[in-house]
């Protein structure tokens, strides 16, 4: 059996495979439960404890948003250093560093004092702090997906590296539980005086379990091979200007890629609590237990989503998709419209159905987008960098809309624009279910005339 044919991976190495899994997954939850906090805390809390001479209640959610962008501006900063890090030294010292990062600014957050104790050097520091939480987790995605898509077999690449991606809303989940535990506990005053602080808090036990966890993980072999390459042969390059330079194209198609998913995740998980609590006064408690219950079923069906991209091809589940996000905002609007609890936990489950047919396939397909020496810059750039203009921009624009129109229509329609263009994106790629990693290499040292020996040993 030829060693470096992940295709050929037999049963026993799946508990290996198992461990780096979890070891990606653990450190991804880490750094999105810190994250995703301050994503519901500038929707619940922030508006008032740092803008308080904003205007009306929307403005000061929208001061409190533009803080949040800082995070966006941020991660492709992070996506750059870390990615040309990760392609030279390895994805796991890489992942050390930015899950300390994003601890430490994280809990720094929750010891800050409001506008009325220090005035503007409270939404100064939090800036600050935000830029740097954004850096780090600019770094921490390419990192964990690869780690897994790189150890994983062909056959099943979209499985496996959809793992990753489910604890996206694990980390979601405990930063939403831990906010709805303590609305429940505390009165509102004090949970908007100090109760919010102890989620931001909590976050210095959970790295210090991801940090070691990821102490335990090794990098995976066809990374080792290309590191070898890079090393024994100086002609062959890696990192952020050799992938600008050389696939260009594949930045782009990332890009596409990106751009619609990232939006519809954050129309639904920032912009929806900003609609249920600003038109039609929402309780709190009500809005955390819709995206609690929510973020459990997107867990559920996101490695299933990942399954079935190994199955069907990666095109036509992600088009599917694009195609089902275009019409959520158009349904799902109505039936928050109608108050009842269930209806809008149901609207809110089904807008994130459909992104989990977009979000699952991710890693597989940006992977097999890049050859090995300079695929963590690469996915990094194509996905850090959508999200300056998707992401961040989401729930900014979404909530200005309202503001102007006072209706849910232009924000509808803002979201099936992104869609379309993502499912241009979508049609114009090559579909790349079950190809080796090591072909993709191969290919990349024939075209650009390296020494093919060495990559495919």
């Amino acid at each position: 059996m030829s060693t470096n044919k992940l295709s050929d991976t037999p049963v026993s190495e799946k508990s290996g495979l198992k461990k780096i899994v979890a070891a990606s997954m653990v450190g991804t939850v880490v750094e999105w439960y810190e994250f995703f906090l301050y994503a519901t805390a500038a929707s619940l809390v922030f508006g008032k404890f740092f803008f308080p001479n904003a205007g009306s209640e929307l403005d000061g959610i929208i001061a409190a948003f533009l803080t949040y962008a800082v995070g966006f501006i941020a991660r492709p900063l992070g996506g750059i250093v870390f990615g040309q890090i990760g392609d030279k030294l390895g994805r796991k010292h890489t992942l050390q560093v930015t899950i300390i990062m994003v601890g430490v600014a994280t809990f720094l957050m929750g010891c800050l004092p409001g506008f009325n104790s220090i005035g503007y050097w409270a939404p100064a520091l939090l800036v600050i702090l935000r830029f740097i939480q954004g850096f780090a987790v600019g770094g921490e995605w390419g990192g964990a997906v690869l780690l897994v898509a790189e150890h994983s077999p062909n056959k099943s690449r979209g499985f496996w590296s959809s793992w990753p991606q489910a604890a996206v809303p694990v980390g979601n989940l405990l930063a939403t539980l831990v906010l709805l535990g303590m609305s429940w506990i505390l009165p509102a005053e004090q949970f908007l005086s100090w109760g919010w602080r102890v989620a931001f808090w909590v976050s210095a036990f959970i790295v210090i379990i991801g940090y070691y966890i990821r102490t335990h993980v090794s990098e995976a072999p066809i990374f080792l091979e290309a590191r070898a390459q890079v090393e024994a042969d100086k002609a062959v390059s890696y990192g952020v200007l050799e992938v600008v330079k050389k696939y260009p194209k594949g930045i782009f198609g990332a890009m596409g890629l990106r751009f619609a998913e990232n939006i519809l995740y954050y129309i639904i998980v920032s912009f929806t609590i900003v609609y249920l609590k600003t038109v039609h006064s929402y309780d709190t408690s009500q809005l955390l237990l819709a995206l609690l219950v929510a973020h459990i079923i997107h867990f559920l069906v996101i490695p299933q989503v990942g399954r079935l991209s190994d199955a069907l091809g990666r095109k036509p589940v992600y088009l599917a998709g694009a195609i089902l996000g275009s019409t959520w905002a158009f349904f799902a609007f109505p039936m928050f419209d109608t108050r009842n609890p269930w209806i809008i936990i149901l609207a809110v489950t089904i807008g994130l159905c459909f992104h989990a047919l977009m979000y699952a396939g991710q890693p597989a397909i940006m992977a097999e987008m890049f050859p090995t020496r300079m695929r963590y810059s690469g996915v990094s750039l194509g996905y850090q960098v959508t999200s300056i203009v998707a992401g961040s921009m989401a729930p900014i624009i979404a909530t200005a809309l309202l503001k102007n129109y006072g209706s849910w229509l232009p924000v509808a329609i803002y979201v099936a624009a992104a869609c379309a263009i993502t499912a241009i994106a979508v049609i114009t790629l090559k579909e790349t279910r079950g190809v080796s990693l090591h072909d993709i290499d191969d290919a990349d040292a024939r075209k650009h005339g390296l020494n093919t020996a060495r990559v495919s040993s």
